[in-house]
């Protein structure tokens, strides 16, 4: 069995990032972890890690060396033309949740992902 752990991120409003995420990846928050500078998101079936976030003073300055990809369509083997689909399904919704589209990156003529930002400038891809 695998050790439990949890993601920690570092931002500047813990509660705005923690509903943006929640909602993209389908998480809830965590019972206990509601206060102005913590807060924490977990899957609801419990098989996904935990996901921490703290209020830090200092800004976002450089590129994430860590960060998530949404994978729409789960775990492979995919029909790539209903992955691009689920990609593309995806990502109005997030824009309306406050993130940024970056650019789209293609694997020939086939849609691969989409390069985003969160509501805080920290890099995801929808994939």
């Amino acid at each position: 069995m695998g050790t439990f752990w949890t993601l920690g991120c570092d931002a500047d409003d813990p509660q705005r990032l923690a509903a943006f995420w929640a909602l993209a990846l389908g998480y809830v928050k965590e019972p206990g972890f509601d206060e102005p500078d913590n807060a924490s998101i977990v899957d609801p079936d419990g098989r996904g890690p935990a996901i921490g976030f703290l209020k830090v003073p200092e800004g976002k300055s450089a590129k994430n060396r860590t960060h998530i990809d949404i994978r729409v369509a789960g775990p492979g083997p995919w029909d790539m033309a209903e992955r691009a689909r689920l990609i593309r399904k995806k990502v109005p919704e997030l824009v309306a949740a406050g993130a940024t589209v970056v650019r789209e990156e293609w694997y020939g003529d086939v849609l691969g992902h989409v390069v985003m930002h969160d509501p805080e400038g920290n890099e995801f891809c929808v994939a």
